[in-house]
């Protein structure tokens, strides 16, 4: 689990002429645990999300937890990176599947993505390396005080969370397309990117 420790509020006092270090990516230390963790017990079964052999590899596999989810619009946006067809993908080799999960930002939506957290906290996917989760607003606007604080629960049972806003041209159908996405998207693509560059800081390899 996580140390609990916040790096945003706890950071050293620089010497008055300390010179800035600039660092090479802007991958944010992880806020929860990057494995699987001992004594989680695993969801009912008939709420587990299956595992699917794939075909082929992927640098990154987006895992919609329920229909609805953003798969398909964040797996437009990079062409290494695939839907896994809601369910834990499988992918030839013996290299574990690196996957970022994607639920709505509405109540079912979290369930669903706490849900598919205890499953891999408790061990019985071990094919995979779960990054972190992107919440896709449901709606325009700011999330009511009981989403925020139930998406905050769920989020500290993954490594990383990221938000996406509400995106009027994916309700219409529109591929996504990354340099025309919002900030926030091209960020968690940039900040990905940077997970996966061999030697990443804050990953279970």
């Amino acid at each position: 689990m996580s140390d609990g420790s916040n790096p945003w509020l706890s950071r050293p006092t620089e010497p008055e002429h300390a010179v800035p270090v600039v660092t090479e990516s802007a991958v944010r230390p992880p806020t929860g645990p990057v494995a699987p963790q001992r004594g989680v017990p695993s969801p009912d079964r008939a709420d587990q999300l299956a595992s699917y052999d794939q075909a082929q590899p992927a640098d990154l596999w987006w895992l919609g937890v329920h229909g609805g989810a953003g798969e398909s619009s964040l797996a437009a946006l990079v062409p290494e990176w695939r839907a896994a067809d809601h369910g834990w993908p499988r992918p030839p080799g013996s290299a574990p599947a690196r996957v970022v999960l994607t639920a709505r930002s509405n109540m079912r939506g979290l369930r669903a993505a706490q849900t598919a957290a205890t499953q891999w906290a408790s061990g019985i996917v071990p094919h995979v390396e779960v990054l972190g989760l992107v919440i896709v607003s449901d709606a325009p606007g700011r999330l009511p005080r009981p989403l925020r604080e139930f998406a905050q629960l769920v989020s500290g049972g993954l490594p990383r969370t990221w938000t996406v806003p509400w995106i009027d041209s994916w309700r219409l159908g529109e591929t996504p397309t990354l340099p025309d996405s919002p900030r926030a998207v091209r960020r968690l693509v940039d900040e990905l990117h940077a997970i996966l560059e061999p030697g990443a800081a804050g990953t279970a390899n």
